[in-house]
């Protein structure tokens, strides 16, 4: 484990709580903590932010979810434990975390109009930039 090289948190604390405030905001979306959790973690893993991937795992392991769903999260696409609610949520995110390659593509946004709202969308949306910050910190300061 690495040392944290700096707390970001009490360095600048004005705009982590500006973070914070946008997770509780996130909290009462209609989305569902459970659906938000499953993206947190989809980033963490692609991203390979340890500390997040034990937080959100953990949350999921606590909310009850089938740990088959949980041990095949990487390979979503291919497996049966997801609905397609769920795939398009990850589609998107997955598109999202590799927005430089991807360029955020319309046959991985159009997918969402049948499963959420456009206040939902927008709502995932700020949810997957969060969990990319947060991971940006977490691997960038060594949390």
């Amino acid at each position: 484990m690495s040392t944290l090289r700096l707390p970001y948190n009490t360095l600048s604390p004005e705009a982590y709580a500006g973070l914070i405030a946008t997770k509780k905001a996130l909290s009462k979306s209609s989305l569902g903590k459970q659906l938000i959790e499953l993206v947190n973690l989809r980033i963490s893993q692609i991203n390979g932010c340890a500390f997040c991937l034990e937080m959100h795992t953990a949350s999921l392991r606590e909310g009850g979810i089938q740990a088959a769903k949980l041990d095949g999260l990487a390979g979503w696409r291919v497996s049966a434990h997801y609905d397609e609610r769920e795939r398009a949520a990850l589609a998107w995110t997955e598109s999202l975390v590799d927005i430089a390659h991807t360029h955020a593509a319309d046959e991985d946004f159009e997918p969402l109009k049948a499963h959420f709202s456009d206040v939902e969308i927008s709502d995932l949306t700020f949810a997957i930039a969060l969990m990319s910050a947060f991971n940006r910190l977490a691997i960038g300061m060594r949390q």
